[in-house]
Formats: C-alpha cells, sequence, structure tokens
C-alpha cells in the first residue's frame, strides 16, 4: 500500500510558519554549506522542488523518486500564487485541500472541498502500478492535524531557530501517536532531517 509521508521544514519549537505563514525566517548557513545541504535534498527528494525552479535545482530531468502525489492545504498552496503559479508541482498529481478554492482555478488540480481522510484512504487504495510512488502531505498543520491517523512517515526538515510562535507541525486535538527515528542526517547549516515511521 502507498505511504502518506508528511516531508516539512519545522522550527526547534515545532512551527512550520509563522503566525501569517511566514517562512522566510527559517536561517540559512554560508553560501558552501547551505550548498552542500540543497545539493543533498534535491538528490533525495528532487519532486519537492517546485516546477519553476527544477532547472535552475539542477533536478529539471531527475525522475521522481518518493512521491508522485502531492496534498496540501489552501495556506500551502498560496505562497505559490502570490508569484503567479497556480500548478506549483505540475510534475506530481497535486490535490488542494479547499472548501473555498475555486475548482477551475487551474486543470492541474484536482480541489477537494472536505473529507481528506477520505482523499488519502481513495489514494492510498489506488491500484499500485509498478512503478507508483508514495503520497506527500506538504501541509499545512491543520490538516496535517486531520490527517495524522493516515501518515506512516515523518520527514522533518529540522532548523536552528525557534519562531515563538506560527503554525504548528500538527494542529488538532490530543492524539499522541508514536514515531520511531528511521535515519538521520545532519548538515554544517545547522539542519538536522529526521524521517520516522509510525510504530
Amino acid at each position: 500500500m502507498r505511504k502518506l509521508v508528511y516531508y516539512v521544514g519545522v522550527t526547534l519549537d515545532g512551527r512550520i510558519a509563522g503566525p501569517g505563514g511566514e517562512f522566510d525566517f527559517f536561517p540559512a548557513g554560508d553560501e558552501k554549506q547551505d550548498a552542500a545541504y540543497t545539493a543533498w535534498m534535491a538528490a533525495a527528494y528532487p519532486e519537492t522542488v517546485p516546477t519553476a525552479f527544477r532547472a535552475a535545482s539542477g533536478v529539471a530531468d531527475t525522475p521522481n523518486r518518493t512521491f508522485d502525489t502531492v496534498v496540501m492545504g489552501l495556506g500551502t498552496w498560496l505562497p505559490g500564487l502570490a508569484v503567479g503559479m497556480t500548478s506549483p508541482y505540475a510534475h506530481l498529481r497535486q490535490y488542494v485541500v479547499s472548501s473555498t478554492l475555486d475548482p477551475a482555478t487551474d486543470p492541474a488540480l484536482t480541489v477537494v472541498p472536505d473529507d481528506p481522510l477520505g482523499l488519502v484512504r481513495k489514494l492510498k487504495q489506488e491500484e499500485q502500478e509498478e512503478n507508483s510512488l508514495d503520497i506527500w502531505l506538504c501541509g499545512g498543520g491543520k490538516l496535517a492535524g486531520a490527517l495524522l491517523p493516515e501518515i506512516d512517515e515523518l520527514v522533518f526538515k529540522s532548523y536552528p531557530v525557534v519562531a515563538g510562535a506560527g503554525i504548528p507541525a500538527f494542529d488538532g486535538g490530543f492524539d499522541p501517536t508514536a514515531f520511531d527515528v528511521a535515519q538521520r542526517t545532519t548538515f554544517d547549516n545547522g539542519v538536522c532531517v529526521t524521517r520516522f515511521v509510525r510504530r
């Protein structure tokens, strides 16, 4: 069965964005340190680079390795719209969970007005072809909270900064859910990427 993987950047206090959706406060190291981290991420998860930046990132012709589908909330989709991107991940099947977004916004998007759990369960049950990949939960916190029962893995890019306030990685009710560390990689710029699997 296909897995739902929550792949996201997070602060030390568990925020994926600031109170207004800001993400430009995530720290950057020096150019050499950041280049090593960026190259590693592009090699490990090339499909998470937005389509408009794939050529500049050197992954334009790189096949998807982990995901073939992305699920995101409206707040995660909107920053792309601000720079004219209505289809941020054209190299993936794209689902936006929103009760307010016009389904005709872009033919490359499937707008899902409700029941994100039903959507993910349906995607997981799809007949797998030989080359089918997993489902990327791109954000945000409310959607992750709603989908927690179906999240199989977490890939958290932990940045060495405390936000103090903002959008939590999971915004939902109290529901302790155990995950085990499967892999951890640290970088000279202070970022630690950890892959967790559901216990």
